[in-house]
């Protein structure tokens, strides 16, 4: 059986569901034609029994590849920062790592002190953050720079790994 990159199969799993998509379209688009009282409909386009046929194959291919993509990612392992880890762990911390630094940048970019509201009474309050904003600021870089370590380590790996899959029916 022929192999395709990780990161191919990948790529070809959003390309099939696309294509679904547009199956469904052309299958409802194909479903009923508008004909005089009295008048034989004629086909117009494909058949229904044509259209899901075809999505019954995509959808199939759809299922084969998360299949070996799952697999794949869970076979295969990714060293970060001296801890070895699968696949499916390292997009999770990438993840988890860019929700981190999304929340570091919005502290790191707050005031340390601001005027809070005036109570019209001759009393100013002000709102004062309960850190360092520059600190947070620096933390948010550095974790920024340590996801786009770990999303270039997946990316590579995503292209070494290979799964068997024949990609000649969509390239």
């Amino acid at each position: 059986m022929k192999t395709i990159p990780l990161a191919e199969g990948i790529k070809l799993k959003s390309i099939l569901t696309k294509k679904v998509q547009e199956l469904v379209y052309e299958f409802q688009k194909n479903a009923h034609v508008v004909v005089e009282k009295g008048e034989t409909p004629k086909q117009t386009g494909r058949s229904l029994k044509e259209i899901e046929a075809d999505l019954a194959q995509v959808r199939k291919d759809i299922r084969t590849l998360d299949k070996l993509i799952y697999r794949a990612n869970i076979e295969n392992t990714i060293e970060f920062k001296g801890e070895v880890m699968p696949i499916v762990e390292a997009i999770e911390l990438a993840t988890q790592l860019r929700a981190e630094v999304s929340l570091y940048k919005t502290l790191g970019n707050s005031e340390k002190e601001k005027i809070y509201t005036s109570t019209g009474e001759g009393v100013v309050l002000y709102e004062v953050a309960m850190y360092d904003p520059r600190e947070y600021r620096e933390r948010a870089n550095q974790l920024e720079k340590e996801a786009h370590r770990l999303s270039n380590l997946i990316n590579a790996k995503n292209y070494e790994v290979h799964i068997e899959f024949d990609d000649s029916n969509y390239f």
